[in-house]
């Protein structure tokens, strides 16, 4: 039995990564397009700088950028671009999740008359990011110390919302808007939705780790089964 190539190890990631080029490209194209197409009513509404405000809006749009720069970039991707992806992907995860249980009334969430950028930013991005993400090979591990990082981005997002605020009495979500209840009710939604993004950051980065070590077994067995 003769010692594997570097290119035989490599070939399973690299497969997988150029036939996913098309489906991500796509998604990132229609990302793109339904971010645009809101952007453009909001400047016709006066509503901008609201628009760019929505957590929704800028997970969907980094997703989109990090779709287009791990198309371009096609060689070895270390663990720091796994956790990048990670990142984007546990974000708009949440996106889903909030919208779905704090965001939309009960009868919107059975509907699907609520505009074409609604769905595409709101239930399909979130869904085909994470399914991105679970069916992604991975060849290097990450450290769990990611789950943490990825906190940072939601809690900095947290405390400019509150501060912006207090100065301006305007709040993208109403379960953060202290004037729509009172500063404990929204303190203690905001404890539930912190948990709620540990847990599914762990959930994530749980699942990234087995689809590595699944690829790195596969590739084993089908290095050991060479000539």
């Amino acid at each position: 039995m003769t010692r594997p190539s570097s290119s035989t190890l490599a070939s399973p990631p690299t497969r997988a990564r150029r036939g996913a080029i098309v489906p991500r490209m796509l998604l990132a194209l229609l990302i793109v397009a339904a971010l645009v197409w809101s952007g453009i009513e909001a400047v016709r509404g006066g509503e901008l700088s609201q628009f760019v405000s929505y957590f929704t809006n800028q997970s969907n749009l980094a997703f989109a950028i990090v779709v287009v720069l791990g198309v371009a970039w096609s060689g070895h991707r270390a663990a720091r671009w796994d956790d990048l992806r990670g990142a984007v992907t546990f974000y708009l995860a949440m996106t889903g999740i909030i919208y779905a249980l704090l965001v939309a009334p009960l009868d919107e969430l059975l509907r699907w008359d609520i505009g074409w950028t609604g769905i595409v930013l709101h239930r399909i991005a979130p869904v085909a990011a994470v399914a991105d993400w679970v069916l992604s090979p991975r060849s290097d591990r990450s450290s769990p110390r990611r789950i943490l990082w990825w906190q940072v981005y939601p809690i900095a997002y947290l405390l400019v919302t509150w501060l912006r605020g207090a100065i301006t009495g305007w709040y993208p979500y109403e379960f953060l808007d202290p004037t729509a209840s009172s500063w404990p009710q929204v303190l203690a939604t905001t404890v539930l939705v912190l948990v709620a993004f540990l847990a599914v950051a762990t959930l994530l980065h749980l699942v990234g780790g087995l689809r590595r070590t699944t690829n790195a077994d596969d590739v084993s067995l089908s290095a050991a089964g060479s000539p």
